[in-house]
């Protein structure tokens, strides 16, 4: 597909940017009866499973700042947060629709990587793109995602669950992300075609660089939702896309238990430590537990299930889990660290 110089999707026009997104998309499976170009989608739904549906929408301004996040990096990120959801329910990615309002002035170069992205991540999870919508905006950049799995019915993962004496753990590690955030928009504005990649531009601290990518290419843990489901190890399970501390709500509340949280037990990379401490004066362990888009999966196992939580672990291809708490019959949220206790700090909500 050519492009000519300072060409927006405007000079484009909406049949053409479609036209755009289709020739891109690979030919959909036979489980897709009408896909992309009716007025509506129809699938035939996976034998004996049950559909889950999620949605998302991701706002500039909001989620994202084009002046620092490359373009392929905002497409992967709108389909990844909606895969993390199905994560957490222990769902197996099928379809998704993608909605785009698009600014007129948008540049057909970032258009085409934001595009590239949402489709390498499709791609890598086997998720078809079965069709969406195109509109104008007269102001920030949109990207709404429906993003659909399956499960068998008695393998779902929930919030609900979770019972006294279960104890808690935590995929991969918290703070990253936040971290990475807090770095990227210290660095500046960054055109995003000038980046050298998705991560884009490099600092030469390889710790920090990592942050940067879990910032800007999360990586939902679909397998281990998976494994957590199917095998049954799981009383509960949540993604942490605001904040470990929002999480650990999320599933207490629905549950109606407590939880005590063993402050130094939580995976926080040292990159990230050092950022919080030396470059924002933030407390560390605080900013890790309430900063948020780490996407990691917080689920809780019941004293009988951790053996087959032991076996499954060694099929997530290496992503660590790590026991950071139990849960309680009273209803406080406690966070121990170094023998003191206090209230565990809360995540990141809209509107406050």
């Amino acid at each position: 597909m050519s492009t000519s110089p300072g060409q927006t999707v405007a000079d484009l026009g909406e049949h053409a940017v479609i036209e755009r997104i289709r020739a891109r998309t690979p030919a959909a499976p036979s489980w897709v009866s009408i896909g992309m170009g009716d007025d509506a989608a129809v699938i035939e739904p996976a034998r004996n499973r049950a559909e889950v549906i999620t949605t998302d929408a991701f706002v500039e301004g909001v989620h994202f700042d084009r002046a620092y996040v490359p373009a392929a990096a905002i497409g992967h990120k709108a389909l990844a947060v909606n895969l993390s959801d199905l994560a957490a329910m222990g769902a197996e990615p099928r379809a998704a629709l993608l909605s785009l309002v698009l600014p007129g002035a948008m540049p057909v170069v970032e258009f085409d990587a934001m595009i590239g992205g949402w489709l390498a991540l499709a791609h890598r999870y086997d998720v078809t793109l079965i069709g969406g919508n195109v509109s104008r905006s007269p102001g920030p950049l949109v990207l709404d995602v429906t993003a659909m799995g399956a499960v068998k019915p008695r393998r779902v993962l929930a919030r609900e669950g979770a019972k006294p004496g279960d104890s808690i753990y935590v995929s991969g590690c918290v703070g990253a992300s936040y971290a990475g955030y807090l770095s990227r928009r210290r660095a500046g504005a960054t055109p995003p075609e000038a980046a050298p990649g998705l991560e884009g531009q490099p600092t030469g601290d390889r710790g920090l660089d990592e942050c940067a990518a879990r910032f800007l290419l999360p990586d939902p843990r679909v397998r281990l939702g998976l494994l957590l489901g199917r095998n049954c190890v799981a009383s509960s399970c949540v993604d942490l896309s605001d904040g470990l501390g929002d999480a650990v709500r999320q599933v207490t509340g629905a549950s109606g238990v407590g939880a005590e949280i063993d402050g130094d037990a939580i995976p926080v990379p040292e990159a990230a430590r050092r950022w919080f401490e030396e470059q924002e004066g933030l407390d560390a362990l605080e900013a890790a537990v309430s900063g948020g888009e780490d996407y990691e999966l917080l689920f809780t196992v019941p004293a009988r299930r951790r053996r087959a939580l032991a076996s499954v672990l060694p099929l997530t291809g290496g992503l660590p889990c790590t026991r950071i708490g139990t849960i309680t019959a009273d209803r406080s949220l406690v966070l121990t660290r170094r023998g003191a206790k206090a209230a565990l700090p809360a995540g990141f909500t809209h509107f406050r």
